[in-house]
């Protein structure tokens, strides 16, 4: 108490000196961390907003840069992408083999460049050297690409080169070298990086190139092999033409990545492979058949995240319909889904359009754009600087799926998000490279992942003998007969089984709870007929066809003597197949017998697949869940959560061909799984707080209006 009553005593001198030192002791903290942060790599700050316009040549003769940095404002885009060169300089070049724009203005670019960093926009500069101008084509025919049939890949004037000619292999470097000395750039985004077998603006295929090039550095990788014509993955020859492309593709990068960090550590690499590069870029497009697919920026984020977390990830909403149709938009409603999803799974937003923002031909979604990017902005904070909560994880068969893997992949998926269920991506080929974080899961899927590398496989049967549950559908591993055997203890009797008018009979309505008024469900697509003598359990027995009509006679489905499902029980997991193309089913039909019996596989190897969110929301309503930490200086290479955002996304007004506006939905009831009693749980639009109760583990809270999008932050 004396020393209280001395302390009181102090003269008011004191107590100012007293006050000011601290607030020095403050304000040095935070400009030391926001000195750390300015020096940190710009794009590590994962707040990127982005806005590319992809400049016909015509349109650089009018492009005005104040207009263009007045835009860019008015959008609250803070990164600019532009054409730069490799098919046409939009810079005064000095190169003779780097054909120039006849259009454009002498300083356009460097215009540009200078007065969006006066207003604090970065610009990067694209580069695309998959083709050359007729004119350079014809002095060096030896530089470009030729088909198996002898013929060119041809758009108009451009013909597409050959990777390993003189073009690639050494004067795309030296455009690069020039422009990085003519302008104090920010970053360079590479379009269309590696090797081309379709005219992807055409749509028709041509195969491996066949250059001379080509043939020579094939030669020398292994050693005098011929070049394949054919690409055929049961030809020793072909994958080994993989194991080429990927090679040399590394080596082209590594220099790429060497000649730009020489000049400048700031100035980031941007593409959509993995290597050598600091922003992995993705494309949400317009789906080309249906059903469409609006959980694609939900994919491409998470599967890019989880893959390949030490990169930043940038999602770009392309606004064409197709390469036939640029000038026209997708919808509003489309745009919308994908910039939120971009969000909540950690992207930033990203915009890709043909032309100048002004006189666009198609402005429908200026106003969406305006609205996410503004929202983006004002909360910037919230987003971007997240960990997963996820104890469920999809493989992906790549990074960017395509036909029959892809439907089996995105079914599994749609499943997933229609029950709230949350989880986490890697690509197929991440597993031996992320091997250490499958123990943080509860459960793999392995859609339709029809082939693994041995090592991959012994990573899966260790995570499975660690106590991680596995389920596997359609053709996963039937091209490696040795991991199917070792890993799920079956093989494969008939693969290639139409199981259309087959059934599947519902044998235990205990565990297929979902099923509970179902005896049969119809089956169409693959059904495998598999051996699983060797497995511990067997589940759902398999129908013969019996007689389809007519009605007098249908009838005379007998059992065939297999089962739909195995499961091979390991001491602390299981791991489970279904030879079938159960994603496919219900990404193709929507016939919810498809949904209900793959959520009761996956409650046999994980009954607490349902725990983290309960909620009253419709299907419709996409959930993501994840830990955050504020984007802020003072967080600077700071570990840990300061707690969770849930993430609320409205697809009501999707309906499967059409985006229409979302239906407000109205008083949803949320509980929430959280080791910690929240201090507070506030709406991200507003600020204002939300009631909440904390029992057993759980947050509950109403969420009172949602139109298209909330967030819920959940705060320790």
């Amino acid at each position: 108490m004396l020393m209280i009553f001395n302390l009181l005593k102090r003269s008011k001198s004191f107590w100012i000196t007293f006050f000011v030192s601290c607030c020095c002791v403050t304000a040095a903290a935070q400009v030391t961390g926001i000195d750390e942060w300015n020096k940190f790599p710009w794009w590590k700050r994962n707040n990127l907003r982005v806005i590319q316009v992809n400049l016909p040549d015509y349109e650089a003769v009018k492009l005005d840069a104040d207009s263009l940095v007045k835009d860019l404002k008015y959008f609250s885009a803070n990164t600019l992408i532009i054409n730069a060169g490799g098919i046409m300089a939009y810079y005064p070049t000095k190169l003779d083999f780097h054909y120039k724009n006849p259009y454009m203005r002498p300083n356009m670019l460097g215009d540009v460049v200078a007065k969006c960093h006066t207003a604090g926009i970065k610009v990067i500069v694209r580069f695309d050297f998959s083709r050359i101008h007729q004119s350079i084509f014809q002095k060096n025919p030896d530089w470009c690409y030729i088909s198996p049939k002898g013929e060119r890949m041809i758009n108009d004037e451009m013909y597409v080169v050959s990777i390993n000619a003189p073009y690639v292999q050494d004067r795309a470097f030296r455009i690069v070298q020039e422009m990085l000395e003519s302008y104090p750039v920010d970053g360079i985004f590479l379009n269309m990086p590696g090797y081309l077998v379709n005219n992807a603006y055409e749509g028709k295929y041509y195969g491996i190139d066949q250059n001379e090039a080509d043939k020579r550095a094939f030669a020398e990788f292994t050693g005098g092999w011929e070049l394949p014509k054919v690409e055929d993955r049961k030809d020793s020859v072909y994958l080994k033409y993989l194991d080429f492309k990927a090679v040399t593709g590394k080596r082209w990068s590594e220099r790429l990545y060497q000649l730009v960090k020489a000049k400048n550590s700031q100035i980031a690499i941007c593409t959509y492979t993995d290597q050598f590069v600091d922003i992995i870029r993705h494309e949400s497009q317009a789906s080309s058949t249906l059903p469409y697919w609006p959980y694609g920026a939900s994919d491409n984020v998470a599967n890019a995240i989880g893959s390949y977390p030490d990169h930043v990830i940038s999602n770009a909403s392309i606004q064409q319909i197709s390469f036939q149709s640029r000038f026209v938009a997708v919808e509003p409603g489309e745009v919308a889904i994908r910039f939120y999803e971009n969000i909540a799974g950690g992207s930033g937003l990203d915009l890709s359009l043909m032309g100048d923002l002004r006189e666009y031909e198609d402005e429908r979604n200026y106003d969406v754009i305006k609205k996410i990017y503004t929202h983006h902005k004002k909360n910037e904070e919230w987003y971007g600087n997240y960990s997963s909560v996820s104890k469920i994880l999809v493989i992906a068969p790549g990074s960017w799926p395509s036909g029959l893997p892809a439907q089996e992949y995105r079914g599994i998926q749609l499943m997933l998000k229609e029950a709230h269920i949350q989880y986490d991506i890697i690509e197929q080929k991440e597993i031996i490279n992320r091997a250490d974080v499958l123990k943080n899961y509860k459960l793999i899927i392995l859609p339709d992942i029809t082939a693994l590398n041995s090592t991959a496989v012994q990573i899966l049967k260790r995570s499975a003998q660690e106590g991680v549950n596995i389920l596997a559908t359609n053709s996963t591993l039937s091209d490696d007969q040795k991991g199917m055997s070792e890993l799920f203890s079956a093989s494969v009797v008939n693969g290639d089984l139409d199981g259309t008018g087959n059934y599947i009979q519902v044998d235990d309505h205990k565990i297929f709870d979902r099923l509970k008024q179902q005896q049969l469900i119809s089956w169409k697509y693959r059904l495998g007929l598999y051996d699983f003598s060797l497995m511990d359990e067997r589940y759902l027995s398999l129908m013969s066809k019996g007689r389809p009509g007519p009605p007098e006679i249908t009838g005379g489905h007998e059992p065939m003597g297999f089962h739909a499902v195995g499961l091979k029980k390991y001491p602390k997991a299981g791991a489970m197949l279904f030879p079938s193309n159960i994603g496919r089913a219900y990404f193709q039909t929507g016939y919810e017998q498809y949904k209900n019996l793959f959520l009761d596989l996956v409650e046999i190897l994980y009954p607490q697949m349902d725990d983290q969110i309960i909620s009253s929301a419709p299907a419709r309503v996409e959930l993501v869940l994840k830990n955050y930490r504020r984007n802020i200086p003072s967080n600077f290479k700071n570990a840990g959560s300061e707690g969770m955002i849930l993430h609320c996304i409205n697809l009501t007004g999707f309906s499967g061909n059409t985006y229409f506006d979302p239906l407000p939905v109205y008083n949803q009831r949320f509980s929430i799984q959280s080791e910690f009693k929240p201090s507070s749980v506030k709406l991200l639009s507003n600020k204002k707080p939300v009631a909440f109760t904390y029992q057993q583990g759980r947050v509950n809270f109403i969420l009172a209006n949602l139109n298209d999008y909330e967030g819920v932050i959940i705060q320790k």
